[in-house]
């Protein structure tokens, strides 16, 4: 039995993205109707419908949406296939994918993806902020860069730690002069707390040497968004708790004061993921190198 044609799953993934065969045409400079005959000749060689499309609609059949989830595998190991010879030969290049939530994009990402575009001018950076849950795998992302407080869950991608940073408890200096600078974390519970989440109202502190305890401030304003709660901070409404990479600036600028310097409230990890099979591209690979060279500091 003959192979398929590859250029032919090229058409129907590149139809799929776009959403229509006039999208793919005008995506890739081709007559919408040469795109329309070949996966008509797939679909034939087949023996199945992948896409029923009518002058108003287009949509994947159930066996079309299974042979799409391959399709676009296929052309991803014929790319790596590719790319394996031509990094011998060249410097890394191509489309990297990356997402990251916004905080962790604001504050990781934006000072360092600049200098990568100019360490790798033929890699082409997309990148996506979002605070969803974004799949890697079905939605062609080549990294997720991910900062989290508990472990994340088990799955196939592969996963490579970059750092795991300390977090402060901060206050501005107009806020400690009007109400005294707390002394030990028992003190905090006569203090205003800047809260990251409605349910967050203990702050559990770990000392150098390992101690623990458990602070409950005077709860002043809640807000899931680190520049929010910085913002807060300076303004003198209160303490709040932030990884030390986010408020290290303020910190140095004197509009912030690490509070309890031998106290934390606990730890943030930050996670660099990708799908295997992804990671074996050269311009994957150098992204990877560099983000760990800049994030491990």
């Amino acid at each position: 039995m003959p192979m398929i044609n590859l250029n032919d799953l090229f058409l129907f993934v590149q139809a799929v993205d776009g959403g229509s065969f006039s999208e793919a045409a005008r995506r890739l400079g081709i007559p919408k109707s040469t795109i329309s005959k070949r996966i008509a000749e797939l679909e034939a060689e087949l023996g199945a419908r992948l896409i029923h499309r009518t002058s108003r609609s287009f949509s994947l059949s159930d066996v079309g949406r299974d042979f799409f989830n391959h399709a676009r595998g296929a052309l991803i190991e014929a790319e790596a296939a590719e790319n394996i010879v031509r990094s011998r030969i060249a410097e890394p290049s191509g489309t990297v994918r990356l997402t990251a939530s916004i905080p962790t994009t604001q504050f990781y990402l934006a000072d360092c993806l600049p200098v990568l575009a100019r360490k790798y001018p033929k890699i082409n950076l997309e990148m996506h902020a979002s605070d969803r849950f974004v799949d890697l795998v079905q939605e062609g992302f080549d990294l997720a860069v991910r900062s989290h407080f508990a472990p994340l869950p088990d799955s196939d991608l592969v996963r490579k730690q970059l750092m795991v940073e300390p977090i402060f408890v901060v206050a501005s200096p107009g806020y400690i002069s009007a109400y005294g600078k707390p002394n030990t974390p028992h003190d905090l519970d006569s203090h205003y707390g800047l809260l990251s989440a409605p349910g967050a109202d203990n702050w559990h502190l770990v000392s150098d040497t390992g101690e623990k305890v458990t602070a409950k401030p005077i709860r002043r304003m809640m807000a899931n968004e680190s520049i929010a709660l910085i913002k807060a901070a300076t303004a003198g409404l209160g303490l709040t708790c932030l990884p030390s990479s986010i408020c290290r600036d303020a910190i140095a600028q004197s509009e912030l004061i690490h509070v309890l310097p031998n106290w934390s409230a606990g730890t943030v990890t930050t996670t660099l993921l990708m799908p295997h099979r992804r990671g074996q591209l050269p311009s994957v690979r150098a992204t990877v190198e560099f983000l760990s060279e800049q994030l491990c500091k």
